[in-house]
This record gives structure tokens, sequence and C-alpha cells, in this order.
């Protein structure tokens, strides 16, 4: 019997049709505690529930890095806590993991999801972007540590909420900030870049082949009327490439393009990546492995690059001979990971000695 207004369950969001379409509507998926059955038919669909993420090539991290009961490990990219859950059965007892995440919103949200399924207590979390790396291991783990794990890009959480401003699906505020309170938004850089600049950031971060010609006209019709959403740059896009023979899907995977190489600066993430990996030996224990996960080239030939140069002066002692990437199985069971590529490299007992 209920005795009170505030008694009474919630409604469901109201929504047309016979399924939920946006975000906020799927509210099956945005509680998987309460509705697993219907989750776990999303996932067998080859989708990623809303305001979820799958972790990547978990099997292939796990065999790259073998973690044993008690390693000292950091997880730079916490996100939903898929690869910190796995790495941390693997090391206990007696092992500790690190995991760090620069966003404000979803990592309170995943030291809480991992508080409620029981995640052993040897998890510490801190709120820092990994570019700060070396200062908070040598508060943590001061004698070094044996695993170093990142995941970078985008989460499927972050992806999926209009809010966040990462998706053109919907109206969403052209933002791409992994910390909304941190740096400018991607429409505020829009404002003070010029057209050259416009077309080397498109073509660095994203390697864009029609950079020059979409930074003219983004910055052509950012001109006549700011360009505040999402939605509003995806339309610049479309009438760009309206007339020439680019498919509908060639134009989808250009406007995201164009999104990841903005998402890339507001982020600093190549600044970020290049700090990380300089840092990486000095947190190293010898004989330390470290395994990092990219999804595009920009990402991918720095860390080559790095592992390759660490190999050649003596402090890595083996390094991955070529990507390894998804298998084909778990492409297909989700989509999201199939630009994805691992690397991973072993400090050498002798770059310490």
């Amino acid at each position: 019997m209920v005795d009170s207004e505030s008694d009474k369950p919630a409604r469901r969001p109201r929504y047309r049709g016979s399924h939920p379409r946006s975000f906020g509507e799927k509210y099956k998926e945005l509680q998987p505690e309460r509705y697993a059955e219907d989750v776990a038919r999303v996932l067998a669909s080859g989708k990623t529930p809303a305001g979820t993420h799958r972790p990547i090539m978990v099997t292939e991290i796990l065999s790259v890095l073998t973690p044993k009961p008690g390693d000292a490990v950091i997880d730079c990219t916490l996100g939903y806590g898929g690869h910190a859950r796995e790495i941390l059965a693997a090391i206990q007892p007696a092992g500790r993991l690190l995991g760090l995440d620069v966003d404000p919103i979803e990592l309170p949200k995943t030291q809480q999801r991992l508080r409620e399924i029981g995640v052993p207590a040897d998890l510490i979390v801190r709120r820092s972007n990994f570019a700060g790396l070396s200062r908070i291991a040598a508060e943590v783990f001061p004698g070094g540590t044996d695993i170093i794990l990142a995941d970078l890009g985008l989460s499927s959480m972050q992806m999926d909420d209009p809010k966040r401003g990462f998706t053109f699906k919907a109206d969403a505020p052209l933002d791409l900030r992994m910390n909304p309170h941190h740096g400018q938004p991607a429409a505020a850089l829009l404002t003070k870049l010029d057209e050259r600049q416009l077309a080397a950031l498109l073509t660095e971060n994203a390697d864009e082949p029609r950079a020059v010609r979409l930074a003219r006209a983004i910055l052509q019709a950012q001109s006549r009327e700011p360009i505040r959403t999402t939605r509003g740059l995806a339309d610049v896009i479309r009438l760009t490439l309206s007339t020439t023979d680019c498919s509908a899907d060639e134009t989808t995977t250009t406007i995201r393009r164009i999104l990841q190489a903005l998402r890339i600066a507001v982020n600093d993430e190549f600044g970020a990546l290049d700090a990380l990996l300089r840092q990486i030996p000095a947190v190293l224990k010898p004989g330390g492995r470290v395994a990092i996960l990219t999804f595009h080239s920009g990402e991918d030939r720095r860390v080559k690059k790095a592992f390759k140069t660490g190999l050649g002066d003596g402090t890595y002692s083996l390094i991955a001979d070529d990507v390894i990437r998804p298998s084909q199985d778990e492409q297909r069971s989700n989509p999201r990971s199939t630009s994805a590529k691992l690397r991973f490299a072993v400090k050498s007992v002798a770059a310490s000695e």
C-alpha cells in the first residue's frame, strides 16, 4: 500500500513508438542492475547498452600484461572499470591497483559501481589526467609498479550521453571536453582558429583528406552564425560534401573524424599521451610491463615510436612486433572495438641498474 506521494514508483520515461530511441528514454539500459535480462539482449545484438562501456580486448590485455598475485598496477584510464575489475581479480591476494581518470562525472559512478559488485579494497582511485602519472605513482607506489595500462580515446558512456556534447545524433552542445569544468569547449576553439590552423588540426588529429576544404566551409559558416552544437557542425559538413561523390556512410565517417580532431585538441590528448610515454619507464619496475590501447593512427604512431625508441636505447627489452587487433568475434559482437590497436613493452632489467 502506498502511504504518500513520495512512495509512488517513478514513471518510466515517455517516448514515441514501441521502443525508446534517445539516451534518456532507455531507462532499462540505464538501470542494468534492475533489468539484467533486457541488457543481456542488447549485448547479444552487438550493441553497447546506454550509459555503459564494454572493455575491449580483455583477454589479449591480460595475456600481454600477465598480472599475478601481489602486483602493483596503474590503470591510467579507469573509465567504466571493466579492465580494472579483471586485473584486480588476477592480482589478489595482496595486489593493489591505482585507477586514474579525468572525468568528474563518470568517475564517482564507477567507484560506486565497483564497490557494489564487491571489488577488493585494494583499489585506489584518483581523479587526474595521466599526464601527471609520475607524481601520483610516487605517492602510491614509491617502489615502482609492475603493470601500467592505458585505454585511450572515448568511453561509450561519454559518447552516448548528449549532455556531454560528444555525439551528433542529438542536438548536443559542441563541447567535447572530458572534464567539462576545465579548459574551453570546441565551440569556443572554433572562434579562435583561422583556416590554415583548422586545416592543420584536422590533418594532424584525424588524417582528414579534405581538411582544407572542410576548414574553409566550417569557418565560413561560423562567420555567418556561431556553430554551437554538434548537429550544427554535422550539418555544415553534410552540406559541404553534398556536392561531392561521398556516400552517406562516408559523410558520417567524416563527421566523426572532425569531431575526433576537435576533441583531441580541446583535451590536449596528444600532449597528455606524449607526457605519459615519457614518464612510463621511470614508473615501471625492472621487468615491468605496459600496454596501451589506441583507436586512431595519431595515437598509435606515438606509441609505436616511443616503444621502438625505448627498445633501441635499452629502456625496453621487448616490444610488440606488430599491433594486436581484436578478434573477428569481438569485432562482430562489439563493433566499437573495430579500430582498436594494442601495443605492449617490457622494461629492461638493465635499464635501472
